[in-house]
């Protein structure tokens, strides 16, 4: 293994941060932590998963709706994956604070592997039950829920402080890469391969992560911290360690009020079907879906500027803002095209309050209590749009689609604003 690899970024590492660039390249995506080799393959494996992983993300529920030809059941299914995630991040957590990372990391990520090769039997042997798809895709979402948490605690330990917005600016951009190109290309290949090998592609693409991680310098608790297990204790403890550091729960709290008051793509079919149905609905369906991912990953590509950024803080507030102004604009839009402009510049917004709000999550919070804080990252950022879609869906009924998407946008930035007045640790939060 290289000796590049094997150091930390943490107090007494050799890993220095590279001077920030200048120029036109100052607003280009920086790359700077992809020259650091675990960090590198970390990074790259992610490219691959990104895809992948989208494969299956439409393969099951397109294979459940082919089952039973009910959408209910694709909503129950959803649930029954969202329940273990939830539970297994925040224990996952709490592991990921007390073991070595990367062997948490290798465990889990073959058992994601083993899941999806099970997927595939189950299709390729046509078996046709909803029951073994829900118990698989609970398995599986509860190996992503121990996973999570130990992968994006990782990489304070990769990547130098300074560098921690540019490497979540990578991150995230593959991520929504992912969930614009791996629905588009599954669509494309399920008429020519078929369901089972889109599992059996996620399953092959799941080996390159588990070489990457098998690369991954050893990630044990730092100094001499004492053995301890990882069960309920730990997990308050980390629910303790929130409320004392107003700027962890403020940058939690700014997640929960744009995605729940915020995010309506509840509301998508029915804008689709009434609002843009002279664009065709299924056109416009699809646009108003990839909006926000697209214009994520635009902001992905131009992050080079995150990386000057020292007021993270503000950086949250304002894209927050940002993203209420958006979908409330988005709401009074009554022309497709406009409305994607809208939704682009909200998936802008989203990127940067979601770089900024992990950085300081990484950047604030002490390495023994990364993992746990990244449990409640990862529930958070699962379940506020599912909560979004209860309340959007049921206030669309009540007053519309579009008035509820303005209202809710306009909600965004009202409660932001009065949360960012009434307590000043995110405004004041500096790196």
């Amino acid at each position: 293994m290289d000796t590049s690899e094997s150091s930390t970024t943490e107090p007494g590492s050799s890993t220095a941060p590279a001077p920030p660039r200048s120029g036109w390249r100052g607003w280009a995506m920086d790359t700077r932590p992809l020259r650091i080799p675990a960090y590198r393959r970390l990074w790259t494996s992610t490219i691959v998963t990104a895809v992948g992983s989208q494969l299956t993300a439409v393969a099951v529920p397109k294979q459940i709706y082919d089952i039973t030809h009910s959408s209910a059941w694709v909503g129950y299914a959803s649930l029954a994956g969202l329940v273990p995630m939830v539970a297994f991040a925040l224990w996952g957590g709490a592991v990921a604070d007390t073991v070595d990372r990367r062997k948490l990391l290798l465990v889990t990520n073959c058992g994601i592997a083993v899941t999806s090769l099970l997927f595939w039997a189950q299709a390729a042997g046509g078996l046709d039950s909803v029951a073994v798809l829900i118990v698989l895709l609970a398995l599986q979402q509860a190996f992503f829920g121990l996973n999570a948490p130990a992968r994006n605690a990782s990489v304070a330990r990769l990547v130098p402080a300074a560098e921690l917005p540019a490497a979540g600016a990578l991150g995230s951009t593959v991520m929504q890469t992912g969930l614009v190109a791996g629905p588009l290309l599954a669509g494309t290949l399920i008429p020519v391969i078929g369901l089972p090998e889109l599992y059996l592609i996620d399953a092959l693409a799941l080996c390159v992560t588990v070489w990457a991680v098998f690369r991954l310098p050893a990630l044990p608790p730092l100094g001499e911290a004492p053995a301890r297990r990882a069960g309920v204790r730990e997990i308050a403890a980390g629910f303790r360690y929130i409320s004392r550091h107003k700027v962890l729960l403020l940058s939690f709290l700014a997640d929960v009020v744009a995605m729940v008051l915020g995010m309506p793509r509840a509301l998508f079919p029915q804008l689709a079907a009434q609002t843009y149905h002279s664009y065709g609905e299924g056109l416009a369906l699809g646009v108003l879906f990839a909006g926000i991912p697209v214009g994520a990953v635009l902001g992905g590509l131009f992050s080079g500027a995150f990386s000057r950024a020292r007021r993270h803080g503000w950086m949250v507030i304002g894209a927050v803002v940002a993203w209420g102004v958006a979908i409330a604009g988005f709401g009074m839009s009554g022309s497709l095209w406009v409305a994607l402009a809208f939704l682009a510049a909200a998936g802008i917004a989203d990127m940067v309050s979601m770089v900024f709000r992990g950085a300081i999550l990484l950047s604030a919070a002490t390495d023994e209590m990364r993992g746990r804080m990244q449990g409640v990252f990862t529930v958070v950022v699962a379940g506020g749009p599912r909560l979004a879609d209860v309340l959007h869906g049921t206030a669309g009924s009540a007053f519309g689609p579009r008035a509820t998407v303005a209202g809710g946008g306009a909600l965004v930035v009202v409660v932001m604003l009065g949360l960012a007045a009434a307590v000043p640790a995110l405004r004041r939060y500096r790196i």
